[in-house]
């Protein structure tokens, strides 16, 4: 077997991390009436890992703690979160407004349509590589 090229997966070979400009609501528009779009970005592995981490829940029967599970819902949206640069859903004001504390809570408010908060989650999953599918990055990787 021939020894292969390692030098494209060294440190700073990667490509860098760029934001998207995404829209999930035509409800909220600029001064000219122009959509306004969020701005999103991936996050690392380490901190969705964390997040992951940060949404396990206890299982109860009868009062008891049988196990765990994610609470998968709850950790996509705060992925998106994480990665949405605009607006900053931790923004003080912005919970404020809205009457709430937590960021999740804040995005269920702002994107109150189902659908805006649907296609918000699914452009979470997207940035952060969830959506890949393997055949698509196989025939990319042949081209």
């Amino acid at each position: 077997m021939t020894k292969r090229d390692m030098s494209f997966f060294m440190a700073g070979r990667a490509q860098a991390v760029t934001e998207e400009e995404v829209y999930v609501s035509k409800r909220y528009k600029d001064n000219e009436g122009k959509v306004i779009p969020f701005l999103m970005k991936p996050i690392t592995t380490e901190r969705i890992e964390e997040l992951e981490k940060e949404c396990i829940e206890p299982v109860k029967e009868n009062g008891k703690k049988v196990g765990e599970q994610l609470n998968r819902a709850r950790w996509i949206a705060r992925m998106g979160i994480e990665s949405t640069v605009y607006p900053d859903f931790k923004n003080k004001e912005l919970l404020k407004s809205y009457g709430v504390v937590d960021p999740v809570d804040a995005v269920k408010k702002v994107l109150s349509v189902g659908g805006e908060f649907a296609e918000w989650m699914n452009a979470t999953q997207r940035i952060n590589g969830y959506d890949e599918d393997f055949e698509e990055l196989v025939e990319e990787a042949k081209n």
